[in-house]
Parts: structure tokens; C-alpha cells; sequence
């Protein structure tokens, strides 16, 4: 609460001064009736006669100080704030093909990718994220929601395809994620896509796939993870060797105006989801507004019924008479 006009509150100060004054030579001044001995009032007539005075000083008082507060116009501020913030949607493709297992991240891609896209996920409060997982075939892991736990469970419970379904159909994904983002309104539509492998599956090829995402205005940031030397043991299948097809990786970013990276470890791989969240950052406009509500009324009214309480009390109650 504030005060418009805080000068009047000065006016206080004069109460205990005239207080003080009037107890020692004020009441003096006071109209009186002299009789030749106090005694020969009774002491409940006295004692009746300064309550009564008692009362009518402390309503007075109390009258000049409500007038005083409602002059000094009292207000109750209120600060408002109106915010536009432009959101964006993001769907994570993320690779889950057997060559995931690879341990040149530790303890193997897949697991370190998790940790890393959870962080990422954690801090891109308010905007809409979708998970999407690819093998041989895609699979829709969580649809676009700004409930970051949600995810991140779902997130947690991301494995390895099984063999069936093992391979790196990178055009499908694009493609399914495509499809999950193009009825958006927001701002900004983002595809972070991972992959350590090359597009050896799907019915479509990976650059058809970002033609499609361009035309929708979709930005597909990509990363490479992984070493081109490291080998992953499969079942049944013992030791295989990957290489991520970069060319193709970068020509995707580069179609939908985004940027690929290449992730080599687990500090890397933090380090480009940073830079993405840092890029897709939108600016958000605040406006402030300050709303004063008059608290005058509060004390005004009360003292206009005080004051007229005041005088009915002197007039009726009291018998008080004016000449």
C-alpha cells in the first residue's frame, strides 16, 4: 500500500503534541460551571461526567485521524505482468538400432544419448516435445507435451529395437516426425534427429524425407554420434563396425536451414545439445502494468459515520446543549 499524498500523514504528529498540551493547560481554557465545592457533587457524577468527556475526546480524535488517513489518499498497487512468449515444438528422433550399444560412450551411446537428451528436454521449459525412436521402423515413444516428466520417464524406457525391427530407416523417421509436426501453430518447429549409422532401411530416402520437412518449415538439427572405429557386439552376430554417413546427415540440416554436429563422446554430445537449446531459444515480451485501487473511501465513510454518531451521541444521549 502507498500513499498519493503522503504529506497530510504530517498532520499526525500534531495529535500527541496538542495532547500533550491540552492536559497541561488546555483543559483549563475549557468552559465550566463553578460551584463553591466539589463536594457537593456525588463521586459517581464526577466520575460519569469524565467518562463522558473521555468519550466524545477519544471519538474526536479518532474522527481527525481517519480524515487525515483519507486525505492522505491510501492505494493498493497491484503490478501486472502480460507475457508473449513464442513456444516452439520439438520432436527428439533418436536412433535405437543395435549399433546403439557401442561402448565408445559410456557405458554405450544409448545410455549416454538418454542422459544427455533428458537434460536437454528438462531445460526447454514451456515448449512442447515429442519423442520419436527409429530402428528399421519408427515408433512413436511420447506425442508433442509441455509435461517435461512425462517424457522423461518415457525417455527412460527407451531400449535397443529387437532384431526384427533393427536397422536406420532415417527417411521414415524424418518422415513420422514430419507428420507430428506439421499441424503446429507454433513459431518454431524443430527436429533434433541422432543417429550413429547410415539409411540402410525404409520405402523412403533421407533427403526426400527433408524436402518434405522444408516445405512444412521444419528445422532439423543433426548429430552424428559416435567414432567411425568403434565396433559393437551382437548377438549371434559377434562384432560389427559402423560408419555414420555425414554427408547425408549434413545435407539434411543444411536443406531445412539447420546444422549438423558430430558427437565424438559424452561431453561433445552435451555440448551440441546446449547449442542447440541456446539456437531455438525465442525472446519472450513482458509488459508490466500498474494498477492503483483508491483506498480513500475506507476511511472517509467511517469517520462521516463516526462523526455523525459523535453528534447524536452529544445531542441525545448526553444531553448536551449549544448556544
Amino acid at each position: 500500500m502507498i500513499f498519493a499524498n503522503p504529506l497530510f500523514l504530517i498532520v499526525l504528529l500534531i495529535i500527541p503534541i496538542y495532547e500533550l498540551w491540552y492536559r497541561k493547560s488546555g483543559k483549563k481554557r475549557e468552559s465550566v460551571v463553578q460551584i463553591s465545592s466539589k463536594y457537593l457533587m456525588t463521586d459517581s457524577l464526577i466520575k460519569s461526567g469524565k467518562n463522558k468527556h473521555l468519550i466524545l475526546r477519544v471519538m474526536s480524535t479518532s474522527i481527525l485521524v481517519l480524515i487525515i488517513f483519507g486525505l492522505s489518499r491510501p492505494q493498493l498497487v497491484d503490478n501486472l505482468q502480460k507475457s508473449r512468449v513464442d513456444v516452439v515444438d520439438i520432436v527428439l528422433v533418436l536412433d535405437i538400432s543395435s549399433s546403439m550399444l557401442a561402448e565408445d560412450f559410456k557405458p554405450n551411446r544409448l545410455e549416454a544419448v538418454k542422459i544427455k537428451a533428458e537434460q536437454f528436454i528438462q531445460s526447454r521449459s514451456g515448449d512442447r516435445i515429442g519423442l520419436l525412436v527409429f530402428a528399421g521402423e519408427t515408433f512413436i515413444q511420447c506425442p508433442l507435451t509441455v509435461d517435461s516428466d512425462v517424457i522423461g520417464k518415457l525417455l527412460a524406457e527407451v531400449s535397443v529395437a529387437e532384431k526384427k525391427y533393427d536397422g536406420t530407416a532415417i527417411g521414415m523417421a524424418i518422415v513420422n516426425a514430419v507428420n507430428r509436426l506439421r499441424g503446429s501453430n507454433a513459431q518454431s518447429k524443430v527436429m533434433v534427429l541422432l543417429s550413429d549409422g547410415s539409411n540402410n532401411a525404409g520405402e523412403l530416402d533421407p533427403l526426400t524425407a527433408a524436402d518434405i520437412a522444408k516445405e512444412f518449415d521444419i528445422k532439423i538439427y543433426t548429430i552424428g554420434a559416435g567414432t567411425n572405429q568403434a565396433t559393437t557386439f551382437i548377438p549371434r552376430q559377434g562384432y560389427i563396425r559402423n560408419e555414420i554417413d555425414e554427408k547425408t546427415l549434413q545435407e539434411i540440416a543444411n536443406r531445412t536451414n539447420g546444422k549438423y554436429f558430430r558427437a565424438l563422446d559424452e561431453e561433445s554430445l552435451e555440448d551440441i545439445y546446449k547449442e542447440i537449446d541456446q539456437l531455438e531459444r525465442t525472446e519472450i515480451e513482458v509488459k508490466q502494468y500498474t494498477q492503483y485501487r483508491e483506498l480513500y473511501a475506507v476511511f472517509l465513510i467511517p469517520a462521516l459515520f463516526l462523526g455523525l454518531l459523535n453528534e447524536l451521541i452529544e445531542r441525545f444521549i448526553f444531553k448536551r446543549s449549544f448556544k
